[in-house]
């Protein structure tokens, strides 16, 4: 069995290798102490204007109908007072810096909203240690010079940590210090036509858009049950996956979102032989598409590699398989809220060759 499982690790170091080289994006500070409409300013440090003007542009060009930006640019305008702060602030303060649009800047934050699609993976060690791993997938290659890791500062401390896209200012990755990890992956109910449900729900409605009930969980949640409570029960503008891990054995969950609620919460259950938790885009309660394999190539690979030897080196080396890493995979993150000054993000530039 030894020899067994020593192959089993050297396969799978083989194929992460195929995977062109990764880089480690910029990471960047944000004092939430400053007023909301002047702390992402640090962005421009690190990326230039031009550019980010270029690639805001083709974001929205390539994933809003035309129609659709046509049609709900003067309702954004119009709305935009109905958006909470910090949000608010922040976003405007993202279009002065980038000398754009304010309703270009709030349709890019909420494009965002609905093109995530992604792998992630929660599992626990023979120790009862968590180790939290995603691959975010977009189909947009600018995507890849956007990445940015972000510490957010309170109080001269570090509140949290994400990784994002500059001028985005949800978090679909990130972690409370000592507390929890999350990631957010797209449910696949949810469809561009949506978008007019997206923004009555958002307006109308008061909800949450996804990622920033994401920020406000890592920014308020005491712990991982908090967090769970909160991630379970808040509206929301649109279904999604939440994936939680905790410090304590056993703290590992997916919950899958409705609108309104929680569908289902699918618990890690170590006992029972059940260390590890997969979700991609579909509830895991149904068969994957034919065409989609990550879900089952990243079981596989977690049975190959087993519960002894999973630790972040060898779930990034999951994550790096293909189909689980794809053409479109932007970036892949691995981190355990028990160990934070562990957490990593690496830009995968040309995605993973020789998927299937």
């Amino acid at each position: 069995m030894m020899v067994r499982s020593a192959v089993l690790l050297l396969l799978l170091a083989g194929q992460a290798a195929r995977c062109p080289a990764e880089v480690s994006p910029p990471t960047i500070n944000i004092n939430l102490d400053e007023d909301a409409e002047v702390r992402w300013k640090p962005l421009l440090d690190v990326f230039d204007l031009d550019y980010l003007r270029k690639a805001a542009a083709e974001v929205i060009d390539t994933t809003v109908p035309k129609w659709v930006h046509h049609a709900v640019t003067p309702i954004v305008e119009s709305l935009e007072k109905y958006i909470p702060q910090p949000y608010a602030g922040e976003i405007r303060g993202l279009a002065k810096h980038m000398g754009g649009n304010l309703a270009d800047t709030v349709i890019l934050n909420f494009a965002y909203e609905i093109t995530a699609f992604c792998t992630s993976i929660i599992a626990q060690d023979k120790n009862g240690l968590l180790y939290h791993g995603r691959n975010l997938d977009y189909p947009h290659s600018v995507l890849t010079n956007l990445t940015v890791n972000v510490v957010f500062l309170k109080n001269g401390k570090v509140a949290y940590t994400g990784t994002t896209f500059a001028g985005y200012v949800g978090l679909w990755t990130g972690q409370s210090p000592y507390k929890f990890t999350i990631s957010g992956d797209q449910r696949d109910s949810e469809h561009w036509w949506n978008w007019w449900k997206n923004f009555v729900s958002a307006f109308m409605f008061h909800r949450s858009p996804v990622s920033w009930l994401f920020r406000e969980t890592l920014a308020d949640a005491e712990d991982f049950q908090d967090a769970v409570m909160r991630l379970s029960k808040t509206p929301l503008i649109a279904g999604v996956y939440y994936i939680v891990g905790g410090v304590r054995a056993g703290e590992g969950v997916v919950i899958t979102r409705d609108r309104g609620g929680a569908a289902d919460i699918w618990p890690l259950d170590p006992v029972n032989g059940y260390w590890y938790r997969v979700e991609t885009n579909f509830d895991h309660w149904l068969p994957t598409p034919a065409w989609d394999h990550r879900r089952e190539a990243a079981n596989k690979a977690l049975n190959a590699t087993g519960q002894d030897h999973i630790n972040m080196e060898t779930l990034y080396q999951v994550l790096s398989l293909p189909p689980v890493c794809n053409s479109i995979t932007v970036y892949t993150t691995v981190m355990s809220a028990a160990a934070p000054e562990k957490y990593n993000t690496l830009v995968r530039p040309q995605g993973c060759v020789g998927e299937t």
